[in-house]
């Protein structure tokens, strides 16, 4: 039976060299969230007769996202790369988006916040329609997939 889902998702934590309490939350929330309700159909994979649900491994080589999808009982399907250049100034804006919003949560007016956050989601959405781009032709997934992996790039993204 068809289910084109992912049942796990794994970061790789090599990539991953440093994240403060509020990034880890914010990683914490995305993998959740995108268990509890997601889309993802790769391809090549589903052509070839494997029709979920999938494992997924994310990583960061030499400036290229690596999505590894896998079966249920994690046998390697497919490698997707992809190149992150056109991701480098949505990650750069949503860090610093993200930045401001932690700041502002300490000390700022419920006002200031929720302009702050507005931005974020903003950045946020943009990035995540990019992810949908990028992924055409490879792998089927919906929006709210799309905005819950971008927040994963970027926690492989951070340097400290």
């Amino acid at each position: 039976m068809a289910d084109p889902r992912i049942i796990d998702i794994a970061l790789d934590e090599a990539t991953i060299l440093w994240r403060n309490a509020d990034i880890e939350q914010e990683r914490r929330i995305a993998i959740f969230d995108l268990i509890e309700e997601n889309t993802f159909k790769p391809l090549r994979s589903w052509e070839a007769g494997h029709q979920g649900p999938y494992r997924l491994k994310l990583s960061v080589d030499d400036g290229r996202l690596i999505l590894e999808a896998s079966d249920e009982s994690g046998l390697l399907l497919e490698t997707l790369i992809l190149g992150l250049g056109r991701f480098r100034r949505p990650i750069r804006e949503y860090f610093a988006i993200c930045d401001s919003y932690y700041q502002a949560i300490r000390r700022a007016t419920a006002a200031e916040i929720e302009t702050i956050d507005m931005a974020r989601r903003g950045v946020h959405n943009e990035a995540a329609e990019l992810l949908l781009e990028r992924l055409e032709g490879k792998v089927e997934t919906d929006f709210a997939t799309a905005r819950r992996l971008f927040t994963l790039i970027c926690v492989l993204h951070i340097r400290g």
